[in-house]
């Protein structure tokens, strides 16, 4: 912007007329004013005037001179015009822009040189019709022009803030460059019309003469305020880059002298005050360094980047990240081991004190520990923990730590998308950090801890890489004994570290990963052992870390047996432990209150405290044909599921409901299919066959269910349908089917046998092949239910129906 200030308070001393800042009510009536048809025109070359901006004209043609004298003497009112071509001496009508100012004339001054300077103040615009008279200058025929004004609701509102940002963007512009005068600030602060603010601004943008006009030309002031503001934005941003720039040039130019005097400063202040130099710094990591217990191809390394240290100019970012790599080298805990507790008896009870059950895991870590002390030296095993949440996956992990002697370290997965988070970022990036895999080692101080990898299941892949790759190398024993940091930029043995990755789901895990690790299933806990757990576990934990003792509660294993079956439903204890929690903190507050209570809890003040059971889903009593019970697998255990059928009078469509999977509708297809290629063995008729539409339906429609193992079920379901004969109750089953009549096995027996158990069901049908799964249960805890094994659909018929 160029505001051109003049001093006028010189120019027009103290009988000058000048009007600067209108108000909006003197805006307003100064554009009621009524003009003549014709008025003398002033064609000028390098001004654009706008209503209510005063600026100064010169006038060196004879015809302008005269003009602006013959005004001065009458009423001092002129049109004023911006000619097309600046060079043109004579302007004619097709030599002149359209649209003009009506202007009066404050103060006429005569220059030294002859010619003349008006100060003008523009009032209303008007558009050029035409030139009357020629001599003794030009004459011209106008029409006034009004601009859009009325302004309301919403549009109000927006045009008052387009005002506010126009007048804040000025500010800043005029406060960005130093060549305008402080005034100008002054005189936007105070303007008040908002055809003035706007008018005012325009005026004064460096703009070309044409783009000027085309303002002018804008009869719309909300249009001609927004592209006012569009040309003052990219005015700033000019200003702003070469303040910017020069600045950059300033600095760059005393950037090294300036960095080279502090230096010496620095260096001599921390010499008075006794403090470490950077050579003594760099000395001192040597030092420490002579003490590590590392390798040769280490030490060289260690020497090699540390004179590269020393040579560095300490006010580069470079050598902040150089000595936090020195630092990490030091730091790390290369070729330091912690010493095993090789005793399996101690082991043993540490793991049977701090987890019931999970026998198999307990065996796995004990073999190894055996191995371990025979042979002196073993590569640890890579184990996953594999099971629904809650049933201590992770704690066995600490448990192993303390039962080894080990130092313990769990890393959470969970989330995790950047590959850079296991390898580290290169050490040539501002902020590089190692990942941390190394992180947890140092943290750790030895090189063979136990580390939990949780959620190993829940990594996902982004555009910074696939983490889950990454960890191929961590965890293949192979390979991990070269381990390549990207920060540390040096080979780094994980071999003697026992990794334990935790997972509630393997489908979500890499195959290549997968492979390389031990899978230990850790299904749901059986009814009897929540009751071990909650006695031996759970309530002492609760009683401690409320503040109580033994003696201030008790709870019967009837009593959690009842809590387990009515307000939990879980394959683990986490929920269960809550409600210990609660019936805790309520004996805590009666305590507190000193109100006398019976210090053993019976099943009606556990509901007093819980709240109303919610009792688990049982199987129906088998009132009509078509309703079978299944069993099936979820994320957080087993559970019971009903098959619904119905048949209707129709042409034999099938029509499937309940949020059902495609694998899931596949089996109810092949069920179908198989009864009609067989419906004389099950006796029934080809035209009920023909003539019935049939329904299947799984309740529960909002929950999502897929899977195969509920095609017995659902052949069953429709072959009593069709028969009208009803399933067995208390009766529930599971397998997979074929076109050729199979039953299949399928996964999830331990969960779904334990979910038949809460349930009530005293029979199930299970595939032959599944006898292997069922001899992996405790036989104490199934001895109440009765198993049938079936390979063939049909043996499900005779056993169900």
């Amino acid at each position: 912007m160029k505001f051109d200030i003049l001093s006028l308070d010189q120019v027009l001393q103290n009988d000058g007329e000048f009007v600067p800042l209108l108000s909006q009510d003197e805006e307003d009536r100064m554009m009621n004013e009524t003009f003549p048809a014709v008025l003398p025109l002033l064609p000028v070359r390098n001004v654009v005037l706008f209503p209510g901006v005063v600026v100064p004209v010169t006038a060196g043609r004879n015809k302008s001179i005269k003009l602006l004298r013959d005004a001065q003497k009458t009423d001092k009112i002129i049109a004023v015009i911006t000619q097309k071509e600046i060079h043109t001496d004579e302007p004619q009508i097709h030599d002149l822009h359209k649209v003009g100012t009506i202007a009066k004339i404050l103060k006429l001054l005569k220059m030294p040189d002859g010619s003349s300077m008006a100060i003008i103040q523009g009032i209303r615009k008007f558009s050029l019709d035409a030139i009357v008279e020629e001599e003794p200058y030009l004459k011209a025929e106008i029409t006034l022009l009004e601009d859009k004004k009325k302004i309301v609701g919403k549009n109000k509102e927006h045009f008052e803030a387009l005002l506010e940002n126009l007048r804040e963007t000025a500010i800043r512009t005029i406060q960005e460059n130093p060549a305008i005068p402080s005034e100008a600030s002054f005189a936007l602060k105070n303007i008040e019309g908002s055809s003035l603010l706007i008018n005012f601004v325009a005026s004064n943008l460096d703009l070309p003469l044409i783009e000027k006009q085309e303002l002018l030309e804008i009869n719309n002031l909300v249009n001609r305020a927004s592209k006012t503001l569009k040309y003052l934005n990219l005015e700033l941003q000019k200003i702003t880059l070469k303040n910017s720039i020069q600045d950059k040039v300033n600095t760059d130019l005393n950037k090294q002298q300036r960095e080279y005097f502090l230096h010496q400063q620095i260096k001599t202040i921390q010499e008075e005050l006794g403090g470490v130099s950077y050579e003594a710094e760099a000395e001192g990591m040597r030092k420490k360094a002579s003490r590590k217990k590392w390798s040769k191809t280490v030490k060289e390394h260690f020497e090699k980047e540390l004179n590269r240290l020393i040579r560095m100019n300490p006010q580069t970012p470079d050598y902040g990240v150089q000595r936090n790599y020195l630092e990490l080298l030091l730091d790390l805990p290369w070729n330091s081991y912690s010493k095993d507790n090789f005793d399996i008896i101690h082991a043993e009870k540490v793991l049977n004190k701090d987890h019931f059950g999970l026998e198999e895991v307990k065996e796995r870590i004990l073999e190894y520990l055996a191995v371990l002390k025979l042979k002196g030296d073993m590569k640890s095993p890579i184990i996953c923990l594999y099971g629904p949440p809650g049933v201590g996956k992770t704690s066995l992990g600490k448990s192993i730590a303390s039962a080894l002697g080990r130092k313990y370290i769990r890393m959470s997965l969970g989330g995790l998308h950047d590959e850079s988070e296991i390898r580290g970022h290169r050490k040539t990036y501002i902020g590089a950090m190692p990942g941390r895999i190394i992180q947890s080692i140092k943290k750790a101080g030895t090189s063979n801890p136990v580390m939990v990898l949780d959620e190993i299941d829940k990594i996902s892949t982004s555009g910074h890489g696939d983490p889950s790759s990454a960890l191929l190398e961590v965890l293949d024993p192979e390979q991990n004994s070269t381990f390549h940091d990207n920060f540390l930029d040096m080979d780094y043995d994980l071999s003697k570290v026992l990794f334990i990755a935790t997972a509630n789901n393997l489908s979500t895990i890499q195959p290549a990963l997968l492979d390389r690790m031990e899978i230990i299933d850790i299904s749901g806990y059986t009814l009897e052992e929540k009751i071990e757990i909650a006695s031996k576990y759970l309530l002492p934990k609760q009683i401690l870390e409320h503040g109580l003792s033994k003696k201030d509660v008790s709870l019967d294993k009837k009593e959690l047996e009842f809590i387990i079956q009515a307000y939990t439903r879980e394959s683990g204890v986490r929920n269960l432990e809550r409600k210990i929690a609660k019936i805790i903190r309520n004996t805590a507050l009666l305590i507190t209150r000193n109100v006398e209570y019976t210090k053993k809890l019976s099943r009606a003040r556990i509901e007093k405290i819980l709240g109303p059971p919610a009792m688990p889903d049982e199987s129906e009593t088998n009132k009509v044909p078509g309703v079978v019970t299944g069993l099936a697998w979820t994320q957080v255990g087993g559970d019971i599921l009903f098959i619904e059928s119905i048949l209707s009078k129709g042409k034999g469509t099938l029509t499937m409901t309940g949020n059902l999977g495609n694998v899931m509708k596949e089996s109810a297809t092949i069920a179908l299919e198989y009864i009609k290629a067989n419906h004389e063995q099950f006796g029934i008729e080809q035209k009920k066959l023909e003539e019935s539409n049939i329904h299947i339906h799984v309740p529960e429609g909002a929950t999502p269910k897929d899977g195969p193992s509920a095609g017995i079920a659902m052949l069953t379901s429709l072959v009593s349908s069709f028969t009208g004969k009803k399933v067995k109750s208390k009766w529930a089953m599971t397998g997979e089917i074929t076109l050729r009549g199979k039953v299949l096995p399928v996964g999830g027996i331990k969960e779904k046998i334990l979910a038949a158990k809460r349930a009530g069901i005293t029979d199930v049908i299970l595939c032959e092949e599944n006898k292997k799964d069922m001899e992996k249960i405790n036989p104490e805890y199934v001895k109440a239910l009765k198993i049938h094994y079936v390979t063939q659909m049909s043996e499900v018929i005779e056993l169900a129906i």
